[in-house]
C-alpha cells in the first residue's frame, strides 16, 4: 500500500517545480536575472535554483540518506542564459527527489535525523519536519519567482 505522506509530498514537490515552471516561463535572461528590489534581492534564476536544491537536500535528509553534493553559495550566484537551462534544472531535479522519495514508504516520521550546515553546525529534526520543510521552503520561494516574473511583466 502506497504512504499516504510519500504521495502528498511528491505531489507538492511536483506542484512547486509546475510553479516554477510557470514562473521561467519564456521569460529572457534578463528578466530570469533581474533582482526586483536591488542587488540584496533574489532573481528568478536564484529563486528557481536554491529551491530545487535545498529540496533535494532536504528529501535526502527525510529519507535518511546522506545529503547530495550542493553549493549553496553558488546557487545565490546563479545566473541564468536563458529558460532552457533553468527548466531542466527544475525537471531534473524535481525527478532526484521523486527517486529519493519514492522507496520511502513505511518509513517511521519521528527518527531524528541530522545534517551538517555550511558553517558546520548540526541541523537536527525528525524525518517529517524534514519532508514538511522540503515541500514548505519550495512552495515559498516558487511563489516568491512567480511573484517576481509578475513584477517583470507589469513594469515591462
Amino acid at each position: 500500500m502506497p504512504d499516504p505522506i510519500i504521495e502528498a509530498a511528491c505531489r507538492a514537490i511536483v506542484q512547486g517545480a509546475d510553479t516554477l515552471r510557470r514562473a521561467v516561463g519564456d521569460l529572457p535572461a534578463e528578466a530570469l536575472n533581474w533582482k526586483p528590489a536591488g542587488p540584496d534581492t533574489n532573481s528568478i534564476a536564484v529563486l528557481a535554483t536554491h529551491a530545487m536544491h535545498a529540496t533535494r537536500v532536504l528529501a535526502a535528509m527525510a529519507a535518511g540518506l546522506p545529503p547530495p553534493a550542493r553549493d549553496r553559495a553558488g546557487e545565490f550566484a546563479a545566473v541564468a542564459e536563458g529558460p532552457e537551462p533553468l527548466l531542466a534544472l527544475v525537471d531534473g531535479l524535481a525527478a532526484e527527489c521523486d527517486a529519493i522519495l519514492e522507496p520511502c514508504a513505511g518509513i517511521d516520521w519521528s527518527t531524528p535525523r541530522q545534517r551538517r550546515r555550511d558553517d558546520g553546525s548540526i541541523l537536527e529534526m525528525s524525518a517529517a519536519e524534514a519532508l514538511l520543510f522540503a515541500v514548505t521552503h519550495l512552495r515559498g520561494h516558487a511563489d516568491e519567482a512567480a511573484l517576481t516574473r509578475h513584477f517583470w511583466l507589469a513594469q515591462a
